[in-house]
């Protein structure tokens, strides 16, 4: 096996942490000795060992071999020892390690790996907003809704499967009034991957506020449960919510949404209807990533995933980048980043 090929099982056994890790990142790690692999490990749980630490335990003797990493060896002492050491705050490792004569090379796989931990990069380097994704799933014509506004199901098991595993890898889940209304969603993880920390349901409501028989205020002191509204709506009926265990937030727009969640905590957040909501969030330049799960199928018309934005020459068009094309069932799933943050190589 080549350092390469080592890197793409690294990449692989990472998402064995998702859900599991936050605040961490995902990373895994792989053993090479003279081509074969010698041991690997992953970061599995919050608390407990690195993928490197993991990596070298599963290996016992690793004199001699190569690790490869998905992310710079940690130099911090948290839960967990600092990674740098286990040869005997995060970032500087690659330094610690070749100050030590430790041979370190950095860049295969860079993108890949700055993909895998988007929301843990760019919480690094933003503090005023929580990294935000958007998930749809459309027709092949872009259609979230067939005309009357039934949308379940216009994605199959296997992409249905694979959103409640998704959830359970972001802080909070968001929708927009309009979807609480018509839908009634739970917005909770059932799936296989039992989050550490159930996300937090967030409802961006502005005049709306949902009724107390949705399921997201019933359920509200179980799960957390955040509603905003613009300031005068959250302080005249948002006293109902409140004592169904709904928190209530004041926001003039929704830039002051994201930035109320960042500072309770909410670094990652992923969107999930309905079409107003993502459209004005696009318009915003707020949406750092899009999952577009695009069933076989042509409605003709209906509700659409993308409303009107202000128009751009194709010439001033930025292209996003393609990160990852894959089959769910009979289903494609496309994710796109407005942007990688790459890390420090």
């Amino acid at each position: 096996m080549t350092e390469r090929d080592a890197m793409r099982r690294a990449l692989e056994i990472a998402r064995g942490g998702w859900g599991r890790v936050a605040p961490n990142p995902l990373v895994g790690a792989v053993l090479l000795r003279d081509g074969h692999v010698l041991a690997e490990g992953y970061h599995a749980e919050y608390g407990q060992p690195h993928a490197e630490a993991a990596a070298l335990m599963a290996a016992g003797d690793a004199r001699g071999a190569t690790c490869v990493v998905t992310l710079e060896p940690c130099t911090h002492v948290g839960k967990t020892p600092a990674c740098a050491e286990a040869h005997p705050e995060a970032g500087g490792g690659a330094a610690r390690l070749r100050a030590a004569g430790v041979e370190v090379e950095a860049g295969p796989g860079r993108e890949r790996a700055a993909a895998l931990n988007a929301p843990f990069l760019f919480a690094q380097t933003n503090s005023d907003r929580p990294f935000v994704a958007v998930k749809l799933a459309t027709s092949l014509d872009g259609f979230v809704a067939d005309h009357s506004g039934r949308s379940r199901w216009i994605s199959g098991t296997a992409a249905r499967e694979w959103v409640h595993w998704l959830r359970a890898g972001f802080d909070a889940i968001g929708v927009g009034a309009r979807t609480v209304l018509l839908d009634d969603p739970a917005l909770t993880v059932r799936g296989a991957v039992v989050p550490r920390r159930a996300p937090t349901r967030v409802v961006f409501a502005r005049r709306s506020l949902p009724s107390g028989d949705r399921q997201l205020v019933q359920s509200a002191r179980a799960v957390p449960t955040k509603v905003f509204a613009e300031p005068g709506v959250a302080r005249g009926a948002g006293g109902l919510l409140s004592d169904s265990g709904v928190d209530v937030g004041e926001a003039e727009d929704l830039t002051g949404a994201l930035r109320a969640l960042r500072a309770d905590g909410i670094e990652s957040l992923l969107i999930e209807g309905g079409g107003t909501l993502v459209t004005a969030l696009l318009e915003a330049r707020v949406v750092d990533r899009v999952y577009w799960i695009q069933a076989p199928i042509w409605l003709g018309n209906g509700v659409r995933g993308f409303g009107d934005r202000s128009p751009m020459d194709l010439a001033d068009a930025q292209p996003w980048t393609v990160t990852e094309r894959t089959a769910l069932g009979a289903d494609t799933l496309l994710v796109l980043d407005r942007e990688l943050c790459l890390p420090a190589s």
